[in-house]
């Protein structure tokens, strides 16, 4: 980095708009080919994704804007173990269910490692859904403008800002140019730190929402006049995001470049970057986002452009992006507690005495609502096998556990993720990874912020030598009990 200090010199930036960038020239190859390991575009059921989504449950909603937006987002897990984010319309958006399938086929069709892929839609009835690729890391708006514990650091931001210029580059040699809406709400973050670009903007305006945000202070000029998104509107928005990244704060483009004009750059620079880089690189950062939003759309830079631009100015290339970010890998990941380091160390015997120990206070929250006509007989039998279940479990006898948790299970009416995870646990001990990892996954659909439910999944999957799925299922199961801890002021 360089260390000159971070106050910018204003060399004649306004007069330089023009000449700030050369155009790249069209042959410029595609950021890194295609992403590896992804599955083809598919269409989901609907059944499918309540099942990976809890039910829609609200503790898996993951938009920014919580339950009250217009299209909810949920985070949600299929049956393979690969995390998934789903986009549920409201009930009028997408009328033509014809439009909608061949939009979002369209966009699946790109897969590349600077998106946030989209893997698939469902189509059913008036539900309009879509699934792509979960980010666990949160946005570029929740790091940069409401960071915990530290801003972000200034290679990062270099790093944000190539990765999204790659990413634009790839649609636009796909023939998907246009973008709605681009903002730091759209820029998400990979379980290794690294920044892709949603999939969700690549879709088509629907009819109950609107290409940019009813913000005008940062809609393209052009936008304002005609109403239609371009390639340059695009890049208007990026430079809207090279302001955010710069000062730190959502500021408006007209104001920034006021700024520019008065050579008052200091009031634009985010205080946090102090001697974090050179004058050079800061300069030449304002002059790739004063381009960007030039009033004139033929005057901004295209995306090759700012591709060329943005490569030679990246910093600490070798260094991992979690580490720039402060994420601790998967790979690395060391649970804190006492279920967590059994389960990563697939101690059978600890987890036993620590489940035996929480007993059934965890089933608090699930609901069990009993008719009065189900206290019959069957039910006083249910319930019998449940008592007989608990008796082999604390015995150790887990075979018989197995069986008499089975016929609880079978009748029915009365909901238990400790059951479940009683049951799982049995089946590890009884060599039935398989059968396992499905009770712990179905302890997780009935109580979705259960950190057990996680636990026991890891280390279901340790057994099943799925390595990578089980970090990082003990990663959520970590954060889960973490939560939880700190509301309960445990």
């Amino acid at each position: 980095m360089g260390c000159q200090g971070s106050k910018l010199i204003p060399c004649c930036l306004v007069s330089e708009y023009k000449s700030s960038i050369i155009e790249a020239p069209d042959t410029v190859d595609d950021c890194s080919g295609e992403a590896g390991g992804l599955p083809v575009f598919r269409e989901f059921t609907l059944e499918q994704l309540k099942n990976a989504t809890s039910g829609f449950a609200v503790e898996n909603i993951v938009s920014e804007h919580g339950e009250k937006a217009p299209n909810v987002v949920y985070k949600g897990k299929l049956d393979n173990q690969k995390r998934i984010a789903v986009k549920r319309f409201n009930r009028s958006a997408w009328p033509d269910s014809r439009q909608f399938l061949e939009e979002a086929k369209s966009v699946g069709l790109l897969r590349n490692p600077r998106l946030a892929n989209l893997l698939g839609c469902c189509c059913e009835n008036d539900e309009r859904l879509l699934v792509a690729e979960y980010m666990p890391n949160n946005t570029l708006a929740k790091h940069l403008f409401h960071w915990e514990t530290q801003p972000m650091k200034w290679p990062m931001r270099l790093r944000v800002v190539l990765h999204l210029a790659e990413a634009l580059e790839y649609c636009t040699s796909k023939g998907r140019a246009l973008y709605h809406d681009l903002n730091a709400y759209r820029v998400l973050f990979d379980e290794d730190g690294n920044p892709r670009l949603s999939c969700f903007g690549l879709m088509k305006n629907s009819r109950d929402g609107k290409s940019y945000s009813t913000n005008l202070a940062f809609t393209p000029p052009e936008y304002l006049r005609t109403g239609r998104v371009t390639p340059e509107s695009v890049i208007y928005s990026f430079g809207t995001l090279l302001l955010d990244l710069i000062s730190g704060k959502h500021i408006p483009p007209s104001h920034a470049l006021d700024l520019i004009r008065d050579r008052n750059l200091q009031m634009l620079t985010d205080s946090c970057l102090e001697g974090q880089f050179s004058n050079d690189d800061g300069t030449e950062l304002v002059r790739l986002a004063s381009r960007c939003l030039q009033y004139e759309p033929r005057e901004r830079p295209n995306s090759k452009s700012l591709v060329s631009a943005l490569t030679p100015l990246q910093k600490e290339t070798e260094v991992p992006s979690y580490v720039l970010m402060g994420i601790a890998s998967t790979a690395s990941f060391l649970p804190q507690t006492p279920l967590g380091e059994a389960c990563s160390r697939m101690d059978l015997t600890a987890i036993h005495e620590i489940l035996e120990k929480i007993a059934y206070k965890d089933d608090e929250g699930a609901t069990n609502e009993l008719s009065f006509q189900m206290w019959t007989d069957q039910m006083q039998e249910s319930l019998e096998s449940k008592k007989k279940g608990d008796t082999a479990f604390r015995h150790k006898d887990f075979q018989t556990a197995i069986e008499c948790y089975t016929q609880f299970v079978n009748f029915g009416p009365v909901v238990s993720p400790t059951v479940f995870a009683r049951r799982s646990l049995s089946y590890l001990l009884c060599d039935m990874p398989q059968e396992a990892l499905g009770d712990a996954m179905q302890a997780q659909v009935i109580s979705p912020v259960w950190h057990i439910a996680s636990y026991l999944q890891a280390a279901s999957l340790f057994a099943l030598k799925m390595e990578t799925e089980a970090q990082v299922a003990l990663k959520e199961g970590s954060a889960l009990e973490a939560k939880r801890n700190a509301t309960s002021g445990h």
